[in-house]
């Protein structure tokens, strides 16, 4: 194809964010090239900004809730069609032939690369990903919207549906964010007893809009207390990423009730065993998901009506959208658009 494109990397650990011109990539075998319409900005893009991931290279491209279009294909890749509407997020492709790929748990392959991260990402008009990374977007969901779902949405998404969480079970949702204000809208339309969980009373009116039959203010109230009166959660999605305010929801679960957190806190959680063993319950972390998850997420989304709540910009204007989103301003995903 040859020709030019827009990117936005980092040059450095804890660099600026600099607006280059590259030559469009051509993708390899297996490989698909992805003309990007929107692209996600994602709060763990911060360990690219900041070099903060294991073994990352630069210059380097962040990004990884891409929606675009296949634009290029290599050899020996299948299924797929040029101009067919795709996304990328998280999970960008494994191996097929480690211990964990043979027993078909392919989001835990040892050698798992992670768009954005282990290669140039959909900061930019076009990105090289390997076919298995992609996941099939819906005609009725924009780009914009697309985006976030690649991220944030398969993260809750497919958390909550592999819960155990059966319908009827109260879930509680802490932190009505950017990972949070999907977990709502996602757990009421499973079905499950909705608790929407935060501090403050400025997201209450949203939180009950978007599904919750409940809101708990943490600032106002006893938060285990409040939940101990619905028989405990079943489950609690921790989206806000504080082991201060996380530690103490495990007392807020039924017996053998789980503690899930999708949003790694900086520091460990401090939880009692006693609490764990007493009812049984327990605490697990959430890996995203694989493309197919993805997938499952934005059809689910597309059936059942969930939105993200996005603020767009375009390419030119990525330090203010990602500082948007660093600043934690953003309501509730900034998202990268391309070209007109």
């Amino acid at each position: 194809m040859g020709g030019k494109m827009k990117a936005a990397q980092i040059s450095r650990a804890g660099g600026d964010w600099e607006l280059v011109e590259r030559d469009i990539p051509e993708p390899g075998a297996g490989q698909v090239r992805v003309k990007v319409d929107a692209c996600g900005i994602c709060h763990s893009d911060v360990l690219v900004k900041e070099g903060l991931w294991p073994g990352l290279q630069f210059p380097r491209v962040p990004g990884h809730e891409v929606a675009g279009r296949i634009d290029a294909m290599g050899d020996h890749v299948h299924v797929w069609t040029k101009g067919q509407r795709v996304g990328v997020g998280w999970h960008g492709g494994h191996d097929f032939v480690c211990e964990q790929c043979r027993r078909g748990d392919f989001a835990m392959c040892v050698n798992r690369k992670v768009t954005g991260f282990d290669f140039d990402g959909g900061y930019a008009e076009y990105l090289i990903v390997p076919a298995s990374a992609l996941a099939a977007i819906p005609d009725e969901v924009p780009a914009a919207e697309a985006g976030p779902f690649m991220c944030a949405g398969v993260t809750v998404y497919n958390a909550l549906r592999n819960s155990g969480a059966r319908a009827g079970d109260v879930v509680a949702v802490h932190g009505i964010g950017g990972l949070g204000h999907l977990g709502v809208q996602y757990a009421r339309r499973m079905g499950f007893k909705t608790v929407a969980i935060n501090r403050g009373n400025d997201k209450e009116s949203l939180a009950l809009e978007l599904g919750a039959h409940q809101y708990i203010d943490a600032t106002a109230s006893d938060v285990v207390a409040e939940l101990k009166k619905l028989g405990g959660a079943r489950v609690i999605l921790a989206t806000a990423p504080s082991a201060a305010a996380i530690s103490p929801l495990v007392d807020g679960l039924s017996p053998s009730g789980l503690l899930l957190v999708p949003a790694a806190p900086a520091e460990p959680l401090s939880i009692s065993m006693f609490s764990l063993i007493r009812d049984r319950s327990s605490v697990a972390g959430w890996y995203s998901g694989t493309a197919k998850d993805s997938q499952d997420t934005i059809e689910f989304s597309a059936l059942s009506d969930v939105h993200p709540m996005i603020e767009k910009y375009p390419l030119e204007r990525v330090a203010d959208a990602y500082e948007q989103m660093h600043s934690g301003r953003a309501r509730f995903r900034a998202v990268l658009t391309m070209g007109a």
